[in-house]
């Protein structure tokens, strides 16, 4: 979806205003898609609760943790911008880095509980 933008008044250097472009509404952006992929393509039951997991965190401008955890209260945050989703009825799990100031969900890991026992969730 297309960003939408506004001007807006800054003040610049020896206080003379400039305009600035400024995004309006900033949907949060999903990388390492490709972790997913691989994920879904290994556990096919997961497809619809993979899609609709994606649809609602493309549509989301969270801003902070507490808006995240508004949305999603069962997600687990876990120190260095870490959250753990479940999915699937907690069959499945996904490890993402939030940054919220750029509104990017960075996909660590997704995959089952017992190869999640297997990770260092704090740095993978």
């Amino acid at each position: 979806m297309q960003q939408l933008q506004t001007l807006a008044k800054k003040t610049c250097l020896f206080n003379k205003d400039c305009l600035i472009l400024q995004d309006e509404v900033k949907e949060m952006q999903i990388t390492q898609r490709y972790i997913l992929t691989d994920f879904v393509q290994k556990h096919p039951d997961a497809v619809s609760a993979i899609n609709k997991w994606v649809e609602h965190i493309e549509k989301m401008t969270w801003k902070n943790h507490s808006e995240l955890k508004a949305d999603y209260p069962s997600a687990d945050y876990v120190k260095n911008s870490r959250y753990v989703f479940n999915i699937r009825g907690n069959n499945y799990r996904i490890v993402v880095v939030v940054v919220f100031f750029a509104g990017e969900m960075n996909i660590r890991f997704a995959g089952t509980h017992k190869e999640y026992d297997k990770i260092n969730v704090l740095t993978i």
